[in-house]
């Protein structure tokens, strides 16, 4: 027997050239397509540093997860297609060569959200009070992106997913009726890890509670007070509350008032202004807004001053303000200014033919 007589030798419904032809195919189109997938992955990782993207460096991260097994499967199947097989067969080999294409879609999905929530977010995975966001936000990812691929699957496969979506839903609202504060408090922290009113780290007052943000976890958010104790708040409760977060402003707008003495001459009344600016303004990370004899009180003349301190730090403010204050202090006593203090003056009226008095009552 010659050895082309032995090709047509006919086994399993084809002859042997048939599968010799079929298992050629099968290894060129294995082994190109993994060179494909080395070469454009080390083609993109070799691209120069400063030309590099995140998106390049995700593609080059996605290329080079993709599994030898799924481009065997994938390659068997096109393979197939030179032999004449049973429609049995045909479909079980079609059927684990589309699987495993699924499946590879949902490793790179897999890679693409985690990836892709971390350098949103900007943080690393070892912060305590990130981390937990990032995980539960990858597992709600995860869930939703292999549920499609499983979906898809048996649909491809023949299963009617019509019932199956319609028990999911059903089975997705009771379970949501019995957890919607915890759901609540989750999605509220997804939306602080994403929307970032505040960090760790971030001083913030809420209502009357004030302190350092510590950690902010899937149901609560620690705060630190300044009296030492942790103050604890359901996610939820304080995303619907108003946050004054102080971390990020850079300077502080500082408003405050004294007054003098109703018996102090109108001349040394106009250097007052002038005297508290120079004051100001001899003063480091101090600018100068205004300051104005505001009003007649009740037993003062009011002076209300605005200036603005270059520094978010409060005790950077109390040592200005300490010096600002001794300053005006010794100003106005060197023009012999007095502060006023809280004093009334009694007028009594007597009677026709009686003499009228009236005598000043200090408190």
């Amino acid at each position: 027997m010659t050895f082309f007589n032995m090709l047509e030798t006919q086994v399993l419904g084809n002859n042997i050239g048939q599968w010799l032809l079929a298992l050629l195919i099968l290894l060129l189109l294995t082994g190109v397509l993994t060179l494909i997938r080395n070469f454009v992955a080390r083609w993109i990782s070799r691209i120069e540093t400063e030309k590099r993207g995140q998106i390049t460096t995700l593609l080059s991260d996605i290329i080079a997860r993709t599994k030898p097994v799924v481009l065997l499967l994938i390659a068997l199947y096109a393979a197939s297609l030179f032999l004449v097989l049973p429609a049995t067969v045909t479909g079980i080999i079609y059927g684990i060569a589309f699987v495993a294409a699924f499946v590879q879609i949902g490793i790179w999905g897999n890679y693409f959200i985690v990836n892709s929530l971390k350098r949103y977010m900007g943080l690393k995975m070892a912060e305590p009070a990130t981390s937990s966001g990032i995980v539960v936000m990858s597992l709600i990812g995860k869930m939703i992106l292999w549920s499609v691929v499983l979906l898809i699957i048996l649909d491809n496969l023949g299963v009617n997913i019509t019932t199956l979506i319609a028990g999911l839903g059903i089975g997705g609202i009771a379970i949501g009726l019995a957890t919607q504060n915890i759901l609540g408090d989750l999605f509220a922290s997804l939306s602080i890890l994403l929307d970032r009113p505040f960090e760790a780290g971030h001083f913030i007052i809420v209502g009357d509670h004030l302190g350092t943000v510590e950690r902010i976890g899937l149901k609560t958010t620690r705060i630190r007070s300044l009296s030492g104790e942790q103050l604890i708040f359901g996610n939820n409760d304080l995303l619907q509350s108003r946050i004054r977060n102080f971390t990020h402003f850079q300077e502080r707008r500082v408003v405050f008032t004294f007054g003098v003495l109703y018996d102090t001459p109108a001349e040394k009344l106009k250097k007052i202004p002038g005297m508290v600016r120079e004051i100001i303004e001899s003063i480091e990370n101090t600018r100068f807004d205004r300051a104005h004899f505001k009003e007649f009180g009740d037993f003062s003349l009011n002076f209300e001053v605005v200036y603005y301190v270059l520094s978010p730090d409060y005790i950077v403010y109390m040592d200005i303000q300490e010096k600002i204050n001794l300053g005006i202090f010794e100003a106005l006593e060197t023009e012999e200014i007095g502060f006023a203090f809280p004093t009334r003056t009694i007028h009594i009226a007597s009677q026709p033919g009686e003499n009228i008095s009236s005598e000043p009552a200090g408190t």
